[in-house]
């Protein structure tokens, strides 16, 4: 895939985003997870987690057509949930028996948590999977979401929903490598400080995989 926005298109906004995520870098995203974001940095935990009985989740990588700078929403989980309190993360959970698809779980999951109706999400495309090392392998779907829609936090699950530009993600300036002692192992991660916000860990790794397959 080239790597220059198609004519009339502007690098970061959504109808590129959208061209880039239907015809991404890298192998079939379900054979290729290994070969991106913080899965390659951290081997050893990866093989371990390959060893766990993994439950599916989906997220919605939520890209907003903001004209020619898309822009990215992401939450701030509340203190009180017991998977990643606190944390900044995309819109999404555990994929249920009565979800057909992984779209269909993140758009579930978006709607309940934001208030985003699926009627304003395009999906696009899907990232290879997630492994997390609290049980689950994770499904990012890409998304073009088109304004008019109106924020719900559900305040049992959301503390704030705020915006990233698409262009400051997608520049590896500004994914920042660092290294923490967890349980005993060592683990490796992306941080991407934005205002006073970190996006770090799983949230990260999803970032950085994004970046590989769409613009590096």
């Amino acid at each position: 895939m080239s790597n220059a926005p198609t004519p009339g298109y502007p690098l970061y906004s959504a109808a590129e985003f959208r061209r880039r995520a239907l015809n991404q870098n890298g192998g079939p995203v379900d054979h290729s997870w290994r070969d991106h974001g913080d899965h390659i940095l951290n081997p050893d935990i990866v093989a371990m987690v390959e060893g766990f009985h993994l439950r599916d989740a989906a997220v919605l990588v939520p890209v907003v057509d903001d004209g020619d700078e898309a822009r990215v929403i992401f939450t701030k989980r509340t203190a009180n949930l017991r998977k990643h309190s606190g944390q900044i993360s995309f819109p999404g959970g555990a994929i249920d028996s009565t979800d057909i698809s992984p779209e269909m779980a993140a758009i579930r999951e978006t709607q309940e948590e934001i208030g985003i109706a699926g009627s304003f999400v395009e999906t696009v495309g899907r990232l290879p999977h997630y492994l997390a090392a609290t049980g689950f392998r994770i499904t990012p779907v890409l998304g073009v979401v088109r304004r008019g829609f109106e924020l719900k936090p559900n305040p049992r699950e959301v503390d704030d929903v705020f915006e990233v530009p698409l262009s400051f993600l997608m520049n590896p300036k500004n994914h920042t490598r660092d290294r923490r002692l967890v349980e005993g192992i060592d683990r490796h991660f992306y941080r991407m400080p934005y205002e006073s916000w970190m996006i770090w860990g799983i949230t990260a790794g999803i970032v950085r995989t994004l970046y590989e397959r769409l613009y590096a």
